[in-house]
């Protein structure tokens, strides 16, 4: 499984929709509406690298609104679960 992180850039016009038709597309798993230089992050799981371009480039950057996509490819999964057992004593 491939997982890629997406910052975009929306058009002004498209905020208040841009958020679910993220969320629709095949690929996507999550879509946040987030603060500061970006307007939405994608999150982008596939089974494959090489499906990240028809995810990204020929599908949400595509979508009408979206002016700019940063793409992070991401190379290993940490979560406070994982991190827990790795320093885990076995003591509470």
């Amino acid at each position: 499984m491939t997982t890629a992180i997406v910052l975009i850039q929306a058009d002004r016009t498209a905020m208040v929709s841009l958020g679910q038709r993220l969320a629709d597309v095949e690929g996507v798993a999550e879509a946040y509406s987030v603060t500061g230089d970006w307007d939405f992050v994608a999150i982008v799981r596939v089974p494959r690298h090489e499906k990240l371009a028809d995810v990204i480039t020929m599908t949400i950057g595509q979508l009408s609104g979206v002016e700019k996509t940063q793409t992070l490819v991401a190379f290993e999964a940490f979560s406070r679960h994982d991190l827990e057992a790795i320093f885990s004593t076995g003591v509470e």
